[in-house]
């Protein structure tokens, strides 16, 4: 998992997290937990985008965007590189793609 600040970078939100899960179907569970967990902490209006395919899944929690990753999706878009980040290194996303 990646914490990304954009406090001051841009308009949008103040954080970006970029984690991976191992299949469509535990990107899909961590996507829903995530909004559940989120709706109980207070968080209103959470969008979600992607839960069709689930191999990249958006959640839009205002201040936090949350993307959740297949591993082969997040190297292909690596979108840590547009905010001056490096991918994590194949060990750490060994551990969740097992």
């Amino acid at each position: 998992m990646t914490v990304i600040d954009l406090a001051g970078k841009t308009t949008f939100a103040d954080y970006m997290i970029v984690a991976s899960g191992r299949n469509t179907r535990h990107i899909g569970a961590m996507a829903m937990k995530l909004a559940e967990k989120l709706k109980q902490a207070g968080v209103r209006g959470v969008e979600m985008e992607g839960m069709a395919q689930c191999d990249w899944v958006l959640v839009d929690a205002g201040d936090v965007i949350v993307h959740l990753f297949k591993p082969e999706v997040r190297t292909f878009y690596n979108i840590e590189k547009m905010w001056g980040l490096e991918l994590p290194t194949p060990s750490g996303t060994a551990r969740l793609s097992a």
